[in-house]
């Protein structure tokens, strides 16, 4: 088991508070490959702000690979998102002044990597998305569908124990969709949990299982033959 959540709740507060997640109970095992769908305002999305440690929980428990992730201070939620996480954004969070090379090696010069060492594990990296022709490229000179490798590269760099992904086809057409979700089972066959936030149908189809979420409360989860 990688992700154990318990009983979590969330809640916005305002004029009317907004009870974004009630009564959360969820498991993922390791090596997993999971859509979590829903509506928009679902709580799809404060649920991966969760599983990220980029937002707290008012109650219940939340376990990363046995870890209780529970009032950290931000050095220590930055120290293990660095160390444990891997991200993949819709808009793909590239530094447009940086070209491929320093996008993908930037976390790690954040760990303390020299430069030389980061440099060369990121030009693997981009020599596995097959994008070792683009390393010296900027983000502006790329399709979106290297952009979003370059960005699966980068969310690998730190040999992550999990890959979070929002929306990750959100702005790619649906042949670029498919590309990008067969490197995501490719990844998954090599061991690796992911853990994906869509609205796409296909998206989710192409996982091994589809948590979906209502009104801030999981669905039963659903398996799906692949």
């Amino acid at each position: 088991m990688i992700i154990r959540l318990k009983d979590i709740n969330k809640t916005y507060p305002g004029v009317v508070p907004l009870h974004v997640l009630k009564d959360i109970n969820l498991d993922i095992d390791r090596g997993e490959l999971v859509a979590i769908m829903g509506a928009s305002g679902s709580g799809k999305s404060t649920l991966l702000n969760i599983l990220g440690i980029l937002d707290n929980y008012d109650s219940g428990e939340y376990y990363l690979d046995y870890v209780l992730i529970k009032n950290l201070s931000e050095n220590k939620a930055a120290e293990l998102r660095n160390r444990m996480i891997g991200f993949v954004f819709q808009s793909f969070n590239l530094i447009s002044y940086k070209n491929a090379i320093e996008n993908v090696a930037l976390p790690l010069f954040y760990q303390g990597v020299s430069r030389r060492q980061r440099n060369r594990l990121a030009m693997e990296q981009l020599e596995r998305m097959g994008l070792a022709d683009r390393a010296h490229h900027l983000p502006g000179e790329l399709s979106g569908g290297q952009k979003q490798r370059v960005a699966i590269a980068r969310a690998l760099i730190t040999n992550p124990s999990i890959i979070l992904a929002d929306e990750p086809t959100g702005a790619l057409d649906s042949t670029t969709s498919r590309d990008v979700m067969q490197l995501f089972r490719q990844l998954n066959d090599d061991g690796m949990t992911i853990v994906i936030v869509t609205h796409d149908p296909n998206v989710g189809a192409a996982t091994n299982r589809i948590i979906r979420i209502s009104d801030g409360r999981i669905e039963t989860p659903q398996p799906i033959t692949v």
